[in-house]
């Protein structure tokens, strides 16, 4: 785990957002396949096979071995799905009808880069040679 608290929470709440969200892509898919570009083909196929990447990417910032890669993963899931988000907002008739104020779907296209952010910050090592030595037993990293 890395050293600072922010980092630790920043991480396991990174990990419990995306768990979460994935879950939640085959708990109630029907909104997330309305938001998939008519352009691209099986929107059923593409929100399952997003769902388990997000919760692979959850589940493996959590693991030091994986965290640097799970994050690079989840950075390329969420450029991945930027598409989404502006069909969502650029077509919102079916997302107002439900009570969500266009404005609101505007407003989240640039959060999609915060979260870019988020993943980058709480993946990255803390320090110089820090993936590795998180990835071996503390016993093998000591000189002899």
């Amino acid at each position: 785990m890395p050293r600072g608290w922010p980092k630790r929470i920043g991480l396991g709440l990174l990990a419990a957002f995306f768990v979460f969200m994935g879950v939640m892509h085959f708990v109630a898919p029907e909104g997330m396949v309305h938001a998939v570009p008519p352009w691209l083909p099986s929107a059923p196929l593409l929100v399952a096979v997003s769902g388990v990447f997000e919760i692979l990417g959850g589940l493996g910032v959590l693991l030091p071995a994986t965290r640097r890669l799970a994050g690079f993963g989840l950075i390329a899931l969420l450029v991945a799905v930027y598409p989404a988000n502006v069909h969502m907002a650029l077509h919102d008739g079916p997302w107002t009808a439900q009570g969500m104020p266009a404005w609101a779907l505007w407003a989240r296209l640039p959060f999609q880069f915060l979260f870019i952010a988020w993943a980058w910050w709480a993946t990255k090592p803390d320090a110089p040679g820090e993936e590795e030595a998180a990835a071996w037993p503390a016993s093998s990293s000591v000189p002899r």
